[in-house]
């Protein structure tokens, strides 16, 4: 299974979100990142890892998806 540092990670949105671990999807055993949020609700999500590592179009400019801040102290 793929593995991402686990940390604090800034949405390109600007939002930050703690990144626990990567799980496998029971079905198709595709990774999966699991994440919170670090606002309103701290809610939990689960994305494909390679939708989280993807790039994406933001004023003509192509950026992360998600970018490193730190490690979680």
């Amino acid at each position: 299974m793929k593995e991402i540092k686990p940390g604090l990670y800034r949405h390109y949105k600007g939002q930050e979100y703690l990144i626990d671990k990567t799980v496998l999807h029971s079905e198709t055993r595709e990774t999966m990142v699991v994440y919170q949020a670090r606002y309103d609700d701290f809610s939990w999500w689960v994305r494909p890892l390679s939708m989280f590592f993807e790039t994406v179009q933001v004023e003509g400019k192509e950026v992360q998806r998600f970018e490193w801040i730190s490690d979680v102290i």
